[in-house]
């Protein structure tokens, strides 16, 4: 792992490509082709890229039970705890509107209401993804949310991993669609035979569906584009070498393209943290794509001051960041951009992935610089309401009308001032 002087000033962005030309052009022929031929085109093109042919595209409730009775009984509990954990933490954020008094029973307000449908595309292909059904529902389910369906790209034998169908079921979601990729997006957007439309996607997933998320935004609302996974680690010399190197590859063994960042003032730290990670990757299942994320994106930088490394944390602006150093709820507050903060020596990343009950939806390549995690509010939507009395629009009246003749708008003068007269 690169060893290297951080500099003052230095940005920490990667750029990343949004997606190439062909991709695109792939992407919009899917969107178009399930936008005209429905299920159909649904089924020529999980057979082409997945290698089964659907019989039926929804999953049936035989299969769910099926699924249950495979999984392993203690990570039954065990899911079952983490999605309790992930309800208590979400609901704090509900949000319940407000009504505000003006006098002469005027008042203005807002209110709140859940979407009436959301989608969930959960990713597939080297791993299954359970957490990711927790993360995305339960907000959903908190926020009001009466319809939640969820797509995911089956196996070559049809099938979709047990734990994703137990996760559902946990939640009490069965409406669940053996379809992945572009043509999932466009299904959950458009609609056909089978899948009802949704008012908003969710969830990650490959270039392709980052890709068909970003073209039909505005059809549906969506989340966010994730990119890949990212962690820096902020630590001194009191941190154990060994545990920063396994939280750098937990992240790492994600996607060749993750990236793995120290921030340290310990020039020793550095040294004994590249050589743990070296070792750890010896064995580990995914040696080859964590290996990969390291070489291109892992880097540990040695800065000479503590503000100069919290510069540096904040410019990089990370999904996650751990503080691994003396004074790290303190020095937390310095903190302004970053997806989540995990802080001390037992809070590592992977404790808010699976079970501490934060959502581990969060903001990728330095958008934590303006954007949030997943959360309740991302499942609502918020209207204004205006009543005003007579009383109040005589008082109003004569300034909304000069305001509106100042922009040019006459017949909004007008709206305003034909009102309260006796009419003949």
């Amino acid at each position: 792992m690169k060893i290297t002087k951080l500099e003052k000033g230095i940005s920490l962005k990667r750029h990343l490509e949004g997606g190439n030309e062909e991709q695109i052009k792939v992407v919009r022929q899917v969107l178009s082709d399930v936008k005209t031929q429905g299920d159909a085109a649904l089924r020529t093109y999980t057979e082409r890229w997945d290698g089964y042919v659907p019989k039926n595209l929804r999953v049936s409730e035989e299969e769910i039970q099926e699924a249950v009775s495979e999984l392993d009984p203690q990570l039954y509990k065990d899911l079952a705890e983490a999605a309790e954990n992930i309800r208590f933490y979400h609901e704090q954020q509900i949000r319940s509107g407000y009504h505000l008094e003006l006098g002469d029973g005027s008042w203005l307000g807002q209110r709140v209401t859940a979407l009436d449908a959301v989608g969930l595309y959960v990713p597939g292909g080297t791993a299954a993804y359970p957490s990711s059904v927790l993360m995305n529902v339960i907000p959903a389910q908190v926020a009001g949310v009466k319809r939640i369906v969820i797509t995911s790209p089956a196996g070559s034998n049809g099938k979709l991993p047990a734990g994703v169908l137990v996760a559902a079921h946990l939640l009490g979601i069965d409406e669940i669609y053996k379809v992945g990729g572009a043509q999932a997006i466009a299904a959950l957007a458009y609609g056909t035979e089978t899948i009802p439309p949704v008012d908003k996607i969710t969830g990650p997933g490959n270039i392709y569906v980052a890709l068909a998320k970003r073209e039909v935004f505005g059809e549906v609302a969506i989340d966010m584009i994730a990119g890949p996974s990212e962690i820096a680690v902020l630590a001194d010399d009191t941190a154990y070498p060994d545990e920063i190197a396994a939280d750098l590859l937990s992240q790492a063994e994600h996607d060749p393209l993750a990236c793995a960042i120290l921030v340290t003032t310990s020039e020793q730290l550095a040294k004994k943290v590249a050589e743990e990670v070296e070792k750890q990757l010896l064995n580990l299942p995914r040696q080859e794509v964590a290996r990969a994320s390291i070489e291109k994106f892992g880097v540990i930088y040695v800065a000479e001051t503590l503000a100069d490394a919290v510069e540096a944390i904040n410019s990089l602006a990370p999904e996650h960041l751990e503080i691994v150093m003396e004074n790290a709820e303190a020095l937390a507050e310095q903190i302004r951009h970053a997806g989540g903060i995990f802080i001390g020596r037992y809070s590592s990343e992977p404790v808010g992935d699976y079970f501490a009950g934060t959502n581990h939806v969060l903001p990728t390549n330095s958008t934590a610089r303006f954007a949030s995690g997943l959360n309740v509010d991302d499942f609502v939507k918020k209207s204004s309401i205006v009543y005003y009395s007579e009383k109040t629009w005589r008082d109003n009246a004569p300034k909304i009308a000069r305001l509106a003749r100042m922009e040019g708008l006459e017949g909004h003068a007008r709206a305003v001032e034909s009102r309260g007269w006796e009419k003949e």
